[in-house]
């Protein structure tokens, strides 16, 4: 909760803000005292917060499916073993429904992007103000613990499919055949400017929506957290418990649309046409 110097606008505002680092124009390097010096940093300014939680999210689940990978056995399972198992099986299982062709990155790839979305979405389970408490003890002022509330972090990823997109496109197609794809359809080829076109904008379509439908789903979630962190001490237990065991189901669910997508577009990439 708010103490009682601070408004409600300057709490969430608070809230919202990442920890970014970058040159400033007059002040040159260092990190960034409020929203409006980070957006003068430019392009370049990097969000602390966001790559130290998605980079350390993503080390935990590598450092835990190893962990479970190299203690394996044939005899009877345990826990970890079966709860590891079952993620591997369900996401097997959208692969083989969805993807229709030969590619051992496919299912790796899937795996990944479900398992590390899902934790960097689960973070918003986290109450909001604890962790930037204690950052704040420390005198670190911004802290967001929640890297797909981070619309590069969001992006970055979606981009990344996308290069993986126009990749495989021309693997399987060549730089002619992907061409044609994207002059020849879905008009008569003598409309091919206008084909185009209306194809450029699709495949660019793809990426912005992957990160944006992540982040906007994410960063709603957190602004009704904060918002109930707004509210006298009794309502926030009634409001947010149930918020949050719904939540549940959010995150779960964006990193699942995200993971799918994914597989979607990528075996879009390896039809022809």
């Amino acid at each position: 909760m708010a103490s009682g110097t601070v408004t409600s606008s300057e709490y969430i505002s608070h809230h919202l803000t990442n920890l970014t680092f970058g040159n400033h124009p007059e002040s040159g390097w260092g990190f960034a005292h409020s929203a409006q010096e980070a957006a003068e940093m430019g392009f370049w300014a990097i969000n602390v917060d966001s790559m130290l939680w998605s980079v350390g999210l993503g080390l935990l689940f590598v450092w835990f499916f190893r962990k479970v990978a190299k203690a394996v056995t044939s005899g009877v399972p345990g826990n970890a073993q079966n709860f590891i198992e079952t993620i591997i099986e369900f996401i097997d299982d959208n692969v083989k429904g969805i993807f229709h062709h030969k590619n051992p990155v496919i299912a790796p790839l899937a795996l990944t992007i479900f398992v590390w979305i899902f934790l960097m979405n689960l973070m918003d389970l986290v109450p909001i103000d604890w962790i930037p408490y204690v950052a704040g003890q420390m005198g670190i002022h911004f802290f967001k613990i929640v890297p797909t509330t981070d619309v590069n972090v969001t992006g970055g990823m979606a981009f990344s499919v996308f290069a993986l997109i126009v990749y495989y496109s021309i693997k399987q197609k060549g730089v002619g055949g992907f061409l044609k794809e994207l002059s020849f359809q879905p008009l008569p080829k003598i409309f091919a400017p206008f084909n185009l076109f209306l194809e450029i904008v699709g495949l660019l379509a793809k990426p912005v929506s992957l990160a944006l439908r992540l982040f906007g789903n994410m960063y709603a979630g957190e602004m009704i957290f904060i918002l109930i962190a707004l509210l006298p001490f009794w309502a926030q237990w009634v409001l947010s418990v149930p918020w949050a065991i719904f939540h549940i189901l959010v995150i779960t669910l964006q990193a699942f649309i995200f993971m799918v997508l994914t597989i979607v577009y990528l075996a879009m990439a390896h039809d022809d046409h």
